[in-house]
Order: structure tokens, then sequence, then C-alpha cells
């Protein structure tokens, strides 16, 4: 017990203050007020919301989600009630947790983006944006402006030039070099890179001979992508200067460490949540005893600690 507690867990990710390295991906989580019935939030290094859109999007219809090997598909669309609920509602209630608050912002052209982040800079419980630029499941912006170099460039430049908070770019790993798209966003002022987004998939019932999905396609995510967004976390920790916010099939302590050998500054829960309310918790529990089973009395000595 005393080693856990001389245990230093803190972590800066570009400019935002975590207790430990430990948040939820977007998306799978709401803005947590389901999950504060499993889990104090307090306890996490921060949420992460949902994506925020201008304007209510109604997502895309159903069926929509699909069980894989080891991983799952989803064609939500980044369905949310817009701005104006969300500031009204889902933030204004997070707000009260106690707990650093990354809002996840997305939009359909970059002029809504700048909108977003506009509305959003007049609330003052926001602490870092988490700029969606990866999102495979809607047709116009969300990945159309990840996997281009230079529009990733614009969208990250728009939303810097109207905020001073934290700026993370989150990346889809759907491109060829996701190096070259980190680069972009770096130059353009985001102050960390969030990745991985789910990976481009599809799930096809042969005695029916559809798709399982409304969409045909949605974005793979689960244990079944960690080797691949483990892979692209170590490249772009070799590639920028700037934190890492790993995520892609972590489900315990273990996993939540090789993304901090790999680069990673902190770490997202994502699908294990709908599994185990409580995996979050149980995941920066496995970070602790492994700390203390190596002898590591701050966190921050395994970012980028890969030996190789």
């Amino acid at each position: 017990m005393s080693a856990i507690k001389s245990l230093s867990l803190s972590v800066d990710l570009g400019g935002l203050a975590m207790k430990n390295p430990v948040t939820v991906a977007s998306g799978t989580f709401a803005a947590g007020r389901e999950y504060s019935d499993f889990i104090d939030l307090k306890r996490l290094g921060a949420v992460t919301t949902k994506g925020v859109s201008v304007r209510a999007w109604e997502g895309n219809k159903s069926p929509r989600i699909a069980e894989t090997s080891c991983g799952m598909l989803n064609s939500i669309g980044l369905q949310n009630p817009g701005i104006e609920a969300f500031c009204a509602g889902d933030l204004a209630w997070l707000g009260t947790q106690d707990v650093p608050i990354i809002v996840n912002v997305s939009g359909h052209t970059i002029d809504e983006y700048r909108q977003v982040v506009a509305r959003l800079e007049q609330e003052a419980n926001v602490g870092a944006y988490e700029i969606n630029i990866s999102c495979p499941n809607v047709d116009a912006g969300g990945m159309t402006f990840g996997t281009d170099s230079s529009l990733a460039n614009e969208v990250i430049s728009v939303c810097r030039a109207g905020t001073s908070r934290p700026l993370y770019a989150k990346l889809s790993p759907n491109v060829t070099d996701i190096t070259e798209i980190a680069r972009a966003c770096e130059a353009a002022g985001a102050d960390a890179i969030s990745m991985v987004n789910t990976f481009l998939g599809m799930a096809i019932d042969a005695s029916s001979r559809k798709p399982l999905l409304a969409r045909k396609v949605g974005g793979l995510s689960g244990p079944a992508i960690k080797p691949l967004a483990l892979r692209m976390v170590w490249e772009t920790y070799n590639s920028v200067r700037i934190p890492i916010l790993g995520m892609g099939g972590i489900t315990n302590g273990t996993d939540a460490i090789e993304f901090m050998l790999a680069g990673a500054t902190a770490i997202a829960v994502g699908t294990a949540n709908f599994i185990d309310p409580c995996a979050s918790v149980r995941v920066l529990e496995g970070i602790q005893e492994y700390c203390v089973s190596q002898g590591v009395d701050d966190v921050r000595e395994l970012i980028g600690g890969l030996l190789c």
C-alpha cells in the first residue's frame, strides 16, 4: 500500500494536467453519466465525451453494431444532440464531477469544426478539445479530413486559431502513412495526437448473404486492432515531438503499459467499457500494480521506454 501511495501517476497531455494517464475513448462512454453508477469518475485522469457537432445528427440507420471475433464493428455515425443541447445537458452535468473534460469535436465542414470550438470557448469547464478528423461512419467530414495531410492541417489550423486550450488531433488508421498526417497536425499547432480511431471493416451474414450493418461497412475496434494500433503509436512517437493519447483494444493494465512503452503519454479505454462498465478503473489499477511490481516510482518513466 505504501508503494502505491508514493507512486506518481500524473501526466501532462499537451497542457492538460491529468492525475493519472487513463481516460476513455470518445463514443464509448457518452459523457459518463451512465457509468457514474458504477465508478467514481474522479478516479479517472480525464473524461473524453462523445463527439459533438453544430447541429443534431441522427446517426446512421440500424443495424449499426455487429460483434466480431475479438472486437466489434460500429456504424453509429456520430449521433449527438448538437452543441447547444450538449452544453446545457451533458457538459453542465460533467462539470460537476471534478474531472478534467476533453470534448470530442466533429463536423461536416471545416467551418463547422470552427463553430463548435467557438461555442465551447464560452464554457469554463472544458479542459481540452479532441478534433475528430477520423470517423469512418459519415459521408461528409470525419475521415475525409484525416486521410489527407493538407486537409488535416487546415482543420487543425482553423481550430487552433480559435482557442488557446489544449488541442488534440484524433487520427484515422485508414491511411498509408499515419506519421505523415501526424506531422501535418503537429505543424498546424496540435498539442497532442490522439490515436487511433477505428479501422474500416465489414461483416456478412452468410445465411442471408447480406451485410450485418445497414451502411455495409463500419469501424472495427477492440482487442483485434491492438497490434496495429501499437505499431502506429510507436511509429508516430518516433516522428513527432508532441505527446500521444494512445488507444485501440486496451482491456487491462498490461495493454495500457504496452501503449505507454510504445510512446503514449496517456491512454484511452474504449470498447472494453461495453463489456465491463468498470473497465477504465480496472485498467488504472492494473497500471498501478505493474509500476509497484516493477519498482517504477513515476509512470512517466514508461513513456517511450520500449527496449529495441
